[in-house]
């Protein structure tokens, strides 16, 4: 049985050196609107947000290492992940070297966080 909710709207927050950078990277990736800061930026679609929090000596995960584990990525749907890569290639994303699955396509945002391009 579900109860009564005890929160909602739930946000994720990505550490960055730049939260500008990160919130258009990201808005742009998904085409939702970016509200950019000095030390926090969010990304919003209306009823779904994602945070950006400036952190002074951020250091990018390593993966598919767990030395500096990256603790959480997204996974973003795409029609065609040709074109999908080009454009997130476009906005600045890196090709990670290791590409487990044909499924998806694993990427670096400009901060260095994972992220994968998947068809559904």
């Amino acid at each position: 049985m579900i109860g009564m909710a005890i929160a909602r709207s739930p946000s994720f927050v990505l550490d960055c050196p730049d939260p500008s950078v990160l919130a258009h990277f990201y808005g742009e990736l998904l085409g939702w609107k970016v509200e950019p800061g000095d030390d926090w930026a969010d990304i919003k679609d209306g009823q779904q947000c994602i945070s950006f929090q400036q952190v002074a000596d951020f250091r990018a995960p390593e993966w598919p290492g767990q030395e500096h584990p990256q603790q959480v990525h997204l996974d973003v749907i795409v029609d065609d992940l040709d074109t999908g890569e080009r454009a997130v290639l476009g906005l600045g994303a890196t090709k990670h070297a290791h590409q487990p699955d044909t499924s998806f396509r694993v990427f670096l945002d400009p901060a260095g966080h994972p992220f994968c391009l998947c068809v559904d």
